[in-house]
């Protein structure tokens, strides 16, 4: 099979591979497309390191090719969303329900071949049936949307609470959508004007442009009082965290999923004073099946959210328009 294999930063290849063929307990996906996001723009740069060769991709979805002799959940030809993290099941972390916290967890296209080629092995209880009618274009968001169902309701929003998103790539602009089916009145920011009709149009009530007083004062304004009850912070920058917790009511959560990688100056003394409440996300643990009823009801729109389609023999030109501002979610067609 054809597959891109990243064998050292920046050094992507087309190469034929040997077909892969499922173990006991797995499945071989035949990749229909596979969504491009910054954890593999960070591992093709190099800034972050796997171990070469690497077939990178992890949000990917596709048909069942072949199944282990232990499978019986999954048949051939069936339509799945890969969930491309998997636990060891035996650590304490994973016995007491947190397998998305398991030290030994393994990430598909990171720590094991993933997407970006023809077919990828997972093990089964990794794939997730699509439901009837749901087009691939749309089951394809189904991951990072399970990543912002998770951080909602770690922020476990009520009917007709405020909440601000801070960040509007594609993990903020989903987010905007499940606080609105929780009941949650939106306030998006964002740092440019770019995407902030585009979050009207998907739902949010208000929106604001992130700054030093600009958007405390939107929040403020929004909501009536010192500030939002939930801030949803998905940029994952030093700053964004700094902001979120501006945003924040005295007595209020914010919930961080955009994993920032400096660190962050945050003033201590305002969260003491404020008595607030920061939640860490990370990642899933059950909230596959969620984010696919949301999906396939149509309470999440992703249609606007997949900007470019490439086909696999022009991942790199993938790779540069993921870099473009006007790019919310590119995907490789293999």
């Amino acid at each position: 099979m054809i597959a891109a294999v990243l064998r050292g930063p920046r050094s992507l290849t087309l190469s034929s591979i040997p077909s892969p063929s499922p173990g006991p307990a797995d499945a071989v996906i035949r990749v229909k497309a596979a969504g491009l996001c910054g954890t593999d723009y960070r591992i093709w740069t190099g800034e972050r390191p796997v171990q070469y060769p690497r077939v990178m991709g992890h949000e990917f979805v596709g048909t069942v090719a072949a199944v282990g002799r232990e499978v019986g959940n999954l048949s051939v030809g069936q339509m799945v969303a890969v969930e491309p993290n998997y636990s060891c099941g035996r650590c304490p972390l994973c016995r007491e329900g947190n397998r998305n916290l398991c030290l030994s967890r393994v990430a598909v296209g990171i720590d094991v071949d993933g997407g970006f080629a023809e077919q990828a092995t997972v093990p089964a209880r990794c794939c997730w049936p699509a439901p009837d009618g749901l087009a691939d274009e749309r089951l394809l968001l189904a991951e990072p949307l399970a990543v912002v169902v998770r951080a909602v309701g770690r922020g476990a929003p009520a009917a007709g609470e405020t909440a601000a998103v801070l960040g509007l790539g594609s993990l903020g602009l989903l987010a905007l959508q499940v606080l609105k089916a929780r009941g949650a009145r939106v306030l998006a920011v964002a740092r440019s004007t770019r995407r902030l009709s585009l979050a009207r149009e998907l739902g949010a009530d208000a929106v604001a442009l992130s700054g030093a007083d600009d958007d405390t004062a939107a929040a403020r304004a929004f909501s009536g009082r010192e500030g939002v009850d939930l801030v949803v912070e998905t940029a994952g920058t030093a700053t964004a965290v700094e902001q979120a917790v501006s945003l924040c009511r005295p007595g209020g959560r914010v919930v961080l999923t955009g994993l920032p990688h400096e660190a962050t100056a945050l003033n201590f003394f305002w969260v003491v004073r404020r008595e607030l409440r920061i939640i860490g996300s990370m990642i899933y643990q059950d909230e596959f099946p969620e984010a696919m009823r949301l999906l396939a009801t149509g309470a999440v729109r992703v249609d606007r959210l997949l900007s470019q389609t490439f086909p696999l023999d022009r991942i790199a030109e993938a790779f540069e328009a993921h870099r473009s501002p006007d790019s919310i979610k590119v995907a490789v067609i293999p």
